[in-house]
């Protein structure tokens, strides 16, 4: 069974069809207020490590390794992701982050690791 899942920056407004909002940064985004940001929940237990998020630093270059690494962190962690599935089998579920880059971001990990996991 496929589920209805999204990313998006942050830093755009909630939208009707995006369902539920959750945030996946370990770190609050800058400029985002929490009534703004429209949440179901901000899950950084399933954001990477503090070690692996500074180790890539949105480095384009690092990006299959970061993936890599991060898919391990996430078979570790079976308590967030589990959250995050229960959520998908409730409808649609859009990934937040506040990263600059659109393309290499922990949110765009995670959504094809919960796509291939599925």
């Amino acid at each position: 069974m496929a589920f209805d899942l999204a990313v998006k920056r942050i830093y755009e407004p909630p939208a009707p069809d995006d369902g539920q909002r959750v945030l996946v940064d370990r770190i609050w985004p800058r400029g985002v207020s929490k009534e703004h940001a429209g949440l179901a929940l901000w899950l950084k237990e399933i954001a990477p490590s503090d070690e692996l998020r500074k180790w890539f630093g949105h480095e384009p270059a690092r990006w299959v390794e970061f993936q890599e690494r991060y898919r391990a962190e996430l078979d570790g962690n079976g308590e967030a992701v589990g959250e995050l599935r229960g959520l998908l089998r409730h409808g649609k579920v859009t990934l937040l982050y506040g990263a600059h880059d659109e393309a290499h971001n922990n949110a765009v990990a995670l959504a094809a690791f919960l796509r291939k996991t599925d």
